[in-house]
């Protein structure tokens, strides 16, 4: 019996806005790109756009082969649940969808896989081709696609070395081998990542409240091979210096202390006294560090003006990425949980049930972790093997390490950051991320 792979990807450009989809059937045993599909699909929404583009690479292979075995993997941590019947299909939308996906093959002969973004990069290229050629009013082409030849050289740039066909996990299991049956100068040289997690004190709802600050990146690659002491836990090929991003989120506001939701769509509160101490102990952490190149920050004013107190301190210039803002809470703007409870019991429970949900005039967690992992491509590719300071919020730190976890959407819940709190994560250039940090507010105490 043949195996196939199916990789598969839509998005939407304003979700719901123009949509489109990308899917690629892939030989398992040579990695042979055996079919391509993409189209523009007019207004919908990302989820919907997958689902399409899910249907569409399962009829390519059912083309190529009735009889195969597929093997399918996307980055929508959605589709792949629900096809694999641990999450219930609520959407009206996307019950007729998944229904159709799930008749084009016996369900025996069809497994389901999540993958990073950063390994998906194929069906994202093809859908967005399609998005863009209906933009301009015509129909994907395969004869004008380059996402095959782009997918292979972002491939052949992040591993130069053949790695077998994609979805091979012997490869990576070869890299592993490799790099533990590694001396010990070269183990120590590979990843020397901080170990320590300062527990902090913080807020457990999702809304912008208090968070501290740490320094803790960018360790000396000469002092890295000078370490003596074995290495601690599982250490990954030597793929060069990483893109390294510590993430810290703002000073404190009037509204931390009170844990109220403070997003993208409130008042913009500015840095409360504390928050402003909190910023100045941060700039002299990062000094005393003098590991940070760069200086990003989110456009809200408490990020901007944490930014500038530590930038100033180190002689940079602090840069703006849209991304980076807090979630829109909605009609949570400006509440306590207890109050949101209260006032909104509905929306507040649909909200934590999916991160599909949006609080009404707000955002979904969905929508949130788009427009980040888009930050995080760009910051990442602008800044590789650099240190870069993002100052942020909450949701955008919380989303980034989870996404470098490979974690489903609930484990933003049980992460604790503080106020002017530190975490870092680093960014190989084989797309795999370590989580360095999280938390720390040892600089504030």
């Amino acid at each position: 019996m043949r195996e196939f792979i199916v990789e598969a990807d839509g998005g939407s450009r304003g979700n719901p806005g123009p949509a489109g989809y990308g899917s690629v059937v892939i030989d398992a045993a040579s990695g042979e790109t055996l079919a391509e599909a993409a189209e523009h699909i007019g207004v919908a929404t990302n989820n919907v756009a997958e689902y399409k583009g899910l249907v569409a690479g399962l009829k390519a292979a059912r083309e190529l082969d009735p009889d195969a075995s597929v093997h399918v993997r996307m980055d929508s941590k959605l589709v792949v649940e629900q096809m694999s019947g641990r999450w219930k299909i609520k959407h009206p939308d996307m019950k007729p969808l998944a229904a159709e996906a799930a008749r084009v093959f016996p369900a025996e002969r069809v497994t389901y896989e999540w993958i990073p973004r950063e390994r998906n990069k194929h069906a994202d290229r093809l859908a967005n081709e399609a998005m863009d050629a209906g933009k301009r009013g015509e129909r994907w082409s395969p004869s004008a696609s380059t996402a095959e030849l782009d997918a292979r050289a972002s491939r052949s740039a992040a591993d130069p070395t053949p790695a077998g066909p994609p979805g091979d996990a012997a490869a990576g299991a070869a890299r592993a081998r490799a790099a533990l049956t590694a001396t010990r100068d070269e183990a120590s040289a590979v990843d020397t990542a901080a170990r320590g997690v300062a527990p902090g004190t913080g807020t457990a709802a999702r809304g912008d409240a208090p968070a501290v600050v740490p320094a803790v990146a960018g360790i000396d690659a000469k002092a890295a091979r000078n370490v003596s002491a074995p290495q601690v836990g599982w250490a990954a090929p030597d793929l060069g210096a990483p893109a390294t991003f510590v993430l810290l989120r703002h000073g404190e506001t009037p509204l931390t202390p009170e844990k109220r939701f403070s997003g993208s769509g409130g008042s913009d509160p500015s840095l409360s006294d504390a928050g402003r101490e909190q910023a100045e102990r941060a700039a002299a952490a990062f000094a005393a560090r003098g590991t940070i190149q760069a200086v990003v920050s989110s456009p809200l004013k408490r990020c901007q003006e944490t930014a500038h107190t530590v930038a100033a301190r180190l002689g940079l210039d602090v840069h703006l990425e849209e991304d980076l803002r807090e979630a829109d809470f909605g009609v949570f703007e400006g509440l306590t949980f207890a109050e949101a409870r209260a006032r909104h019991p509905e929306e507040l429970n649909a909200w934590l049930a999916s991160p599909e949900a949006a609080p009404p005039g707000g955002e979904s967690f969905t929508a949130v972790a788009r427009r980040v992992a888009a930050a995080r491509d760009r910051l990442t590719a602008a800044y590789a093997r650099r240190t870069v300071l993002l100052v942020t919020h909450v949701t955008p730190i919380k989303t980034l390490v989870r996404l470098a976890l490979g974690a489903p959407p609930e484990s933003m819940f049980r992460m604790e950051l503080s106020a002017a709190s530190v975490s870092a994560v680093a960014y190989y250039a084989d797309g795999n991320a370590s989580l360095r940090l999280l938390n720390d507010t040892s600089h504030l105490r």
